[in-house]
Parts: C-alpha cells; sequence; structure tokens
C-alpha cells in the first residue's frame, strides 16, 4: 500500500518571499506562513494558536511568488512535506520540514488596497515541480 504525503494551507506570509537562483537557471523561493486557529476553552475563552510553516516553491511557482505576493497576502498552498538534515558548524545533526508547494491560489481580494494583490487570470497555478532524483532538492539557504 501506498502512503499519501499531502497538505493543504490558508494563511499568510510573514515575510516576503525570499528568491534565489540554482544552477541552470532555476528558480526557489521561500517564505514562513501562518496558520491560526481559533477555539473557546471550557470557561468560554476565545483563544488563537497561529503555526508557523515553511514553504517552498520552485521554477514559475516560484517567479510568481516573487513577482505577487508580499508580507500578509492571504494564500491557499497545496503540496507535500518534505523533511531535510544537515550538520551545522558544530557537528550537530540539524533537521527542517518544509511544504513543498505544487499549487498557489492568491485569496487577497484585487483593488481593495490589501498587500499582495493577485493579478489578473493568476490564481490556482501550478508549478513545474522537480523530481526527487533531479539533485535540486539542495536548498541554498
Amino acid at each position: 500500500m501506498r502512503g499519501v504525503n499531502r497538505v493543504m494551507l490558508i494563511g499568510n506570509l510573514g515575510k516576503d518571499p525570499d528568491m534565489q537562483f540554482l544552477e541552470g537557471n532555476i528558480g526557489v523561493a521561500k517564505f514562513s506562513l501562518a496558520t491560526t486557529e481559533t477555539y473557546k476553552d471550557r470557561s468560554g475563552k476565545l483563544i488563537s494558536q497561529t503555526e508557523w510553516h515553511t514553504v517552498v516553491l520552485w521554477r514559475g511557482l516560484a517567479e510568481l511568488a516573487q513577482k505577487y505576493l508580499h508580507r500578509g497576502s492571504l494564500v491557499y498552498i497545496e503540496g507535500r512535506l518534505k523533511t531535510r538534515s544537515w550538520e551545522d558548524k558544530e557537528g550537530n545533526k540539524k533537521f527542517a520540514t518544509e511544504i513543498v508547494g505544487d499549487n498557489l491560489i492568491m485569496l487577497d481580494k484585487r483593488g481593495d488596497g490589501s498587500t499582495g494583490g493577485t493579478g489578473e487570470g493568476l490564481e490556482g497555478l501550478s508549478g513545474d515541480i522537480p523530481s526527487e532524483d533531479d539533485g535540486s532538492e539542495r536548498l541554498p539557504f
């Protein structure tokens, strides 16, 4: 039986996308995304919990993110979880779990003065995601 690795998030960017280009002019954008869950505790007090996620977009989606997304932009991201590891300067093993996005929908309203407008006809674009074995999983940041 095969497993399913699928993530769907709606949230706001914590910072502008950080865009870099790898060998072969392959674009990669990285940004933090905040999702907030609000609920009432037993006493009826409203509680908000914010989770921060690191999102990585490749190629065409990365370039769209750089051009149209900004800190505070509201987006829907669909993708998969990817965990990578490395050793720091002291030799300690570090891990990072990221969302590698393959679908992006910009949810900001057009013309309302909010940050990160969508631009005409850009909702729901899918990116060109690199395959597991093409060596592009090594992020420069």
